[in-house]
C-alpha cells in the first residue's frame, strides 16, 4: 500500500518531495537571474516530462519570467522561428534533443541542457545522447552551484504556449494582466474543471507538458500538495499499474488514451484494483459515443469532461451523468463563464440552431497573440472570444460542437492546421496543387489526409510526398495518407471544397 502522505514528483526510480522543488526552484531561480533573466523575460522549454521541467517553470515563475515549453516535435526552423519571435532569452532542453542545428539556433542565447533520465531516454532513441560533454552548463550541477533566491517573489503570468492558426504561422498567446479577484475566480474554475482539490490527490501525468491543458494540471496537482507521477510515454498497461500501486485518485486524458485502454485484453482490464480513482477527466478532442459509454461502464462514473481553448482556458464541463443524458455533449458553461452561438450577421441563435461559438470570462478581454494584433483583432470579440467552432445549446444549456469554422484537425489530441502542411508541400517539384484535410479515425479521432494534384508527366508516391514533408515539418503534421487526383472541386473563387473532395475519395465516413 503506497504511503498516502508522500508527495511531489515521481519519476522512474526518483522522487522529489514538494519541500525538494521548493528548495531546488530557489537555487534554480538564481541561477536563472544570473544570466540575465527577470521579470517579463521568456525561457523557452524543450523538455520531455521530467522533475526539471517543473524546477524551471517554477524557478521562472518566482522571477516573473514567461516559460515557453516548446514541443519536441517540431523541426529545427519551426523551434528558431518561436525562439525569434518570443525573443527567449534562454533555451533548457534534454540532451538527447540537443544536436548541432539547436546549437546553431541558440547562438546568441543561453542553452543549459538537463541530463536525459534513462526512464525518459528508454522511451526514445537509445542513440541519442542523455548527457552532453561539452561547454555547456548542465543543469542540476548549474542550478545546485548557486544560492537560494531570497528575494520576494514577482508577479505570476504563467506560460505562453504557441498555437497555429489557419496561416499556419504559430502564435504566442499571452496573458495580459487581470485584477486578484479574477486570478481567484479563475484558479476556482480550474479546481472545479479539473476535479482536483482537498488532500491526499494522487495523479499521472499521461500527456506531455509542452499541451497547455497537461501543463496546468500537472501544476495544479503540485498546487494542491498532492503526489505526481510522470509517465515519459503513455502506455496503458503501465497507467493500470499505476492507479493501482499508488492508489491513484486523478487522471487527466485524452480520448486516444481511452482507445488503447479498451484495446488491452479483458484479462488485463480485470486484473487491477482501480476503486481507488475518484475523478477522470478528458478533453482536447472529441471522444467517440461508443468509447466514452465503454470507459463509464468500465471506471464508474467517475468520467468527466470539458471543453476549452488555449486562449480562453474552460468553456463547458459536463459529468457522467450529464453525458448519459446527453450522449455527445460537451456540458455546459463552466463556472463564470457565458456561452453563446450566433448567427453571421452576429445575432444569438435560437436553442438547437447552430452556431459560431463565443465565450466570455472575466480573462477573455485579456488575451492577445504576441506580435499578432490583426490576429487578436480577430479572436476578440468586444470581451468576448470567438472561438472558431461551430455548435449549438440545447433547451437545457448543454453544449454540443458540430463542426469546426476552421480546417483545423485534432489527431491524437494535438492540433493540425492544413494550410501549414499545404504550405510545405506546394513547395514539393511536380506538385501543381494539393489540398490536406482530416478523416475519421477509431484510435486518433482524426487523421491527416494529402490530396495531390501532380504536375503533368509526373509520377509522385505516398513515400515521396511524406519523405519530403519529414524534414521540413514535424512529422506528427505529415500526412499518413496521400491521395493522388486528377482535379480538385472549387468554389466560383476558385477555394478547393474540401467537404466535397473529402466525400469523393473516402465516401459516407469522411461526410
Amino acid at each position: 500500500m503506497v504511503d498516502e502522505t508522500i508527495d511531489g514528483i515521481i519519476s522512474g526510480n526518483r522522487h522529489a518531495s514538494l519541500a525538494e522543488l521548493r528548495r531546488r526552484t530557489a537555487k534554480a531561480a538564481s541561477a536563472l537571474h544570473e544570466v540575465g533573466v527577470w521579470q517579463g523575460d521568456r525561457v523557452a522549454l524543450l523538455l520531455r516530462n521530467d522533475i526539471a521541467f517543473f524546477e524551471a517553470t517554477m524557478a521562472a515563475s518566482v522571477l516573473g519570467a514567461v516559460t515557453v515549453p516548446l514541443n519536441w516535435h517540431m523541426t529545427a526552423d519551426e523551434i528558431d522561428y518561436i525562439l525569434e519571435d518570443c525573443e527567449a532569452k534562454l533555451v533548457i532542453a534534454h540532451a538527447d534533443l540537443v544536436d548541432e542545428a539547436l546549437i546553431a539556433i541558440c547562438a546568441g542565447r543561453e542553452l543549459v541542457v538537463v541530463e536525459t533520465p534513462p526512464e525518459v531516454s528508454g522511451q526514445y532513441d537509445p542513440m541519442r545522447p542523455t548527457r552532453l560533454s561539452n561547454a555547456l552548463p548542465i543543469w542540476n550541477e548549474w542550478v545546485e552551484g548557486h544560492e537560494p533566491w531570497s528575494r520576494p517573489s514577482m508577479q505570476v503570468t504563467g506560460p505562453m504556449f504557441y498555437t497555429s492558426g489557419t496561416t499556419g504561422r504559430p502564435k504566442g498567446v499571452k496573458r495580459l494582466p487581470i485584477s486578484p479577484d479574477a486570478v481567484k475566480a479563475v484558479m476556482q474554475r480550474a479546481k472545479v474543471s479539473f476535479g482536483i482539490g482537498g488532500e491526499g490527490v494522487r495523479s499521472v501525468m499521461t500527456g506531455p507538458l509542452y499541451h497547455s491543458a497537461p501543463n496546468a494540471y500537472a501544476m495544479q496537482v503540485l498546487g494542491e500538495g498532492g503526489l505526481l507521477l510522470l509517465q515519459a510515454k503513455f502506455n496503458p498497461l503501465e497507467l493500470l499499474e499505476m492507479i493501482e500501486r499508488y492508489r491513484i485518485t486523478n487522471l487527466h486524458m485524452v480520448p486516444t488514451m481511452f482507445v488503447r485502454l479498451l484495446a488491452l485484453d479483458e484479462a488485463e482490464k480485470k486484473r487491477f484494483d482501480l476503486s481507488s480513482l475518484k475523478h477522470v477527466v478528458h478533453g482536447a478532442a472529441a471522444c467517440p459515443a461508443d468509447v466514452k459509454r465503454a470507459m463509464i461502464e468500465w471506471w464508474g462514473p467517475v468520467v468527466h469532461e470539458y471543453y476549452a481553448m488555449t486562449e480562453t482556458g474552460f468553456i463547458a464541463i459536463s459529468n457522467s451523468e450529464d453525458w448519459l443524458r446527453y450522449p455527445g455533449s460537451v456540458g455546459r458553461a463552466a463556472q463564470g463563464v457565458i456561452i453563446q452561438t450566433r448567427r453571421e450577421d452576429g445575432t444569438q441563435c435560437e436553442p438547437g440552431e447552430p452556431g459560431e461559438i463565443f465565450v466570455h470570462s472575466e480573462t477573455t478581454g485579456h488575451v492577445a497573440y504576441l506580435h499578432a494584433e490583426e490576429k487578436t483583432a480577430e479572436l476578440r470579440h468586444g470581451d468576448f472570444i470567438a472561438t472558431g467552432d461551430i455548435g449549438y445549446l440545447n433547451e437545457d444549456a448543454f453544449l454540443f460542437i458540430s463542426d469546426r469554422k476552421t480546417d483545423m484537425v485534432i489527431s491524437g489530441g494535438v492540433n493540425i492546421y492544413p494550410a501549414e502542411v499545404e504550405q510545405a508541400l506546394i513547395g514539393m517539384d511536380g506538385i501543381s496543387d494539393c489540398a490536406v484535410f482530416g478523416v475519421p479515425h477509431p484510435e486518433f479521432g482524426e487523421q491527416l489526409v494529402a490530396a495531390i494534384q501532380p504536375a503533368a508527366g509526373v509520377t509522385l508516391s505516398q513515400e515521396n510526398v511524406q519523405a519530403f514533408l519529414k524534414g521540413r515539418i514535424s512529422s506528427y503534421k505529415v500526412p499518413r495518407i496521400v491521395r493522388v487526383c486528377d482535379h480538385f472541386p472549387r468554389e466560383d473563387s476558385g477555394k478547393v471544397k474540401k467537404h466535397k473532395l473529402r466525400q469523393s475519395l473516402f465516401g459516407e465516413i469522411a461526410a
